[in-house]
């Protein structure tokens, strides 16, 4: 089963459940979705990566938007765009952890000798390659930088 399928079958079961926070946030997962099958064209088909592309941005969309409610002082928002994060984050695959993006960043520096910190454009590079979609890229840039320096 596709990761659309199981987007749409969780919106069905959301719908007959009738649990809003989770209905709500997965219709507009879906109307994004959409967006982007219109933008693509109707025979060609949506990879389970472009579905990744599209919720790491609506993710980003509601952190951006949290901080920016809390400055506000609206916490109950904030909040709000936090649970919708929460409902997003499952349908991403697991992400790697600082042990495992540790070790990425000591074998690539390995592959291509990079030792110093004017080597970090081509070590974030080697890194992100391999750590594709499993890894944030801000966390892996604090990884480099930490072996390079």
């Amino acid at each position: 089963m596709s990761l659309t399928q199981d987007i749409t079958h969780d919106l069905t079961q959301a719908m007959k459940e009738r649990t809003e926070p989770k209905l709500s946030t997965l219709r507009m997962l879906k109307a994004e979705l959409q967006k982007l099958q219109a933008d693509k064209g109707k025979s060609a088909e949506i990879t389970d990566d472009d579905v990744y592309t599209v919720i790491k941005k609506l993710i980003k969309q509601r952190k951006d938007a949290a901080e920016q409610y809390k400055a506000g002082g609206a916490e109950d928002r904030a909040e709000s765009e936090l649970a919708e994060i929460k409902i997003l984050e499952p349908y991403l695959p697991k992400q790697l952890s600082d042990e495992e993006i540790d070790a990425l960043v000591s074998k690539a520096a390995k592959e291509i000798n990079a030792s110093s910190p004017k080597d970090m454009g081509k070590l974030m590079k080697a890194v992100m390659a391999k750590a594709k979609g499993l890894a944030d890229g801000s966390r892996v840039k604090d990884k480099v930088s930490a072996f390079l320096n």
